[in-house]
Parts: C-alpha cells; structure tokens; sequence
C-alpha cells in the first residue's frame, strides 16, 4: 500500500477548539498505520503565535502560517462557529489565491468556510455548510452555492459542514487518492459503520426540520420515523400522540401545511430513495422495508413523488457513478 506522501495543513483560526480538526487528523494518522507507511504528514498552523489550548486544558502543536507555505497539496481552513472572523487580511486572501493558482487544493472545515469565502475562490462554487450557519453564509456569501449536504467537493474546493461529516470527507479523499480497501480499513479502525456520501443531507434536528416546537407535531413525526417498515394509520397516531384525528390533520395543515398521510408518504418515499441510491438491496426489498406492500404499488407512489421510477433512478444514479469514475482515470 505504499503511495507517495503527500502534505497537508490545517490553518485553525484563533479561538477554534483543537477538537474541530481532530477527525481529519484521526483518518490520516489512521491511513498512515493502516498501510505501515507514511502515506500523510499533517502541519497545524495559526496566525499567530499563539498555541491552540482548548477550555479542557489540552493544546494542539501549531505554529505561525509562514508567509510562503511550499510543498502542501492542501490547505485546510478551520473555524469554530462561536469564532468566525469579520474580515480576512488582504495578505492570506492572496496567499490563497496564489495556492489556488499553483495547484494547491484549499478546504474549509466547519466554519472554515467563512473564511475560504471571503477569499472569492469560492464563488459560483458549492459548498457545505452546517445547518446552524447556512442562512447567516447565504446571507453573506450569495455568489457561493450552499447547501446542506455532508461534504462537497467541487473544482478542487473541498467543504465540510463539521464533525461527522469531515471524518466521512476524508474517508472519501482517501478512498480516492489510495484505494478503497485502505479506507474500508480506516473506516473499521475508527469504529465507522458505514462511508456516507457527500450527497446525503445533514440530520437537521427534529424541531428545526419541522419550524415548530408543536409538542404534539414532535411526537407525531418521532412515531412516523421510527414506524417506516410497518406505518401505521394517521387515527393510530393520533390515538398515540391523545389527540383526535381531526385535530392531528389541523396540526399538520397549520404547521406543515400537509395532511399525516401525504407527510408520512414522503417521508417513507425519501427514505427509500436513501437505501435505493447508497445500497444494493433489491428495488422490491426496499420496497418492502419503507412499508409499501408491492413492487408495483412502490414505484407507482415512487414515480409520483420523484417524477421517476426506482430502476430508472438507481441506472441513472450507476451511469453517474460510472462517468464520475472513468473520468478520474483519464486524469
């Protein structure tokens, strides 16, 4: 498994918590032994001189962002939400810049984003951004294409919204420069259940998802969500969540302006869209597990919805893929 090494810096902007660049850090300290070979070596840098020291009291090895940084083939802007900067100094914007022009793929981590923005690299680019900052980014950055997506990467940006997610993105850059077996490998290391696709949108919070803290909404939808294979009838929630089925349709129209059925639909169809494009299970056994009782009656309610039927999106989800990877080998 021996590969070229290739350097990587992270620049953490003051007041980021050390934690933020320790899943990023803790796939390629993990490819490096998986492979018994320095595959990665990581730089922290800030800047200043100041050491990066958590609230706990643990410190992250960093120095000072050198005004030229040479021999990287990633640059890696990290932020904390509670510590995103106004503005960024007209020497890093060029710095950036420069590094673009070289060949130098630049990152933004979490709220790392803000500042990769104000540099304009990200401009008619997407990106990822975590839920909780996504109006304020949008509000500040309408030349950027956001979205609330896990990771993106596009044209040599790669974004994460943070946490989870930038331990799935580098999985998928590992994947890609290695091999999928040493990232399977990685994944098993660090106890990942599964590689999640950039594409898979982030678990917004129940209450945020829905606008509305409608005690009796919440509990609905929680009882919808966890009664996918074998749904149950809009009285039996209503029975549950004590109130009538009348009063449960008024809730739903009020809040989501939809009635229980057509919200539960939907919310079965998505899942199976989910399993249809990220799986192998069968287009019937999917089918089955999102609580539909046929094949037929699945892709009939599927082509409603989608506007395109189960085979016919998973074929076109494969010719993607394969497009997608016939092109990075040409390259």
């Amino acid at each position: 498994m021996a590969g070229e090494l290739r350097r990587v810096a992270f620049l953490l902007w003051p007041g980021t918590h050390p934690g933020a660049v320790m899943p990023a850090l803790s796939v390629l300290r993990s490819a490096n032994r998986m492979a018994e070979t320095e595959l990665y070596q990581a730089d922290c840098f800030t800047l200043n001189e100041q050491p990066l020291i958590s609230p706990e009291g643990w410190q992250l090895p960093a120095r000072a962002l050198p005004q030229q940084l040479r021999g990287y083939a990633r640059l890696w802007l990290v932020a904390d939400p509670g510590s995103l900067p106004d503005n960024l100094s007209t020497g890093l914007t060029q710095q950036c810049r420069n590094l673009a022009r070289e060949g130098v793929v630049l990152g933004g981590l979490e709220g790392g984003i803000f500042p990769l923005a104000m540099t304009g690299l990200m401009d008619d680019h997407r990106c990822a951004v975590h839920w909780r900052l996504i109006d304020e980014f949008r509000e500040r950055f309408p030349s950027v294409i956001a979205g609330n997506e896990l990771f993106e990467n596009d044209r040599g940006r790669l974004t994460s919204s943070g946490g989870q997610a930038t331990l799935d993105l580098f999985l998928s850059i590992l994947a890609e420069e290695q091999d999928q077996d040493l990232a399977a490998l990685v994944a098993e290391d660090l106890i990942v259940e599964r590689l999640r696709d950039g594409s898979e949108k982030q678990r917004v919070p129940l209450r945020n998802r829905l606008g509305s803290t409608h005690p009796k909404l919440t509990q609905a939808v929680i009882l919808m969500e966890s009664n996918i294979e074998e749904p149950l009838t809009t009285d039996e929630i209503a029975r549950h969540v004590c109130v009538s089925r009348r009063q449960l349709e008024r809730i739903f129209k009020q809040y989501l302006n939809s009635v229980p059925s057509q919200y539960y639909l939907e919310l079965r169809l998505n899942r199976a869209r989910q399993m249809l494009l990220q799986t192998s299970k069968s287009i019937i056994q999917i089918g089955l597990s999102c609580g539909f009782s046929s094949g037929p009656h699945f892709s009939s309610a599927y082509r409603n919805c989608f506007g395109i039927t189960p085979r016919e999106d998973r074929n076109q989800r494969r010719a993607q893929q394969a497009v997608d990877t016939s092109a990075k080998v040409e390259n």
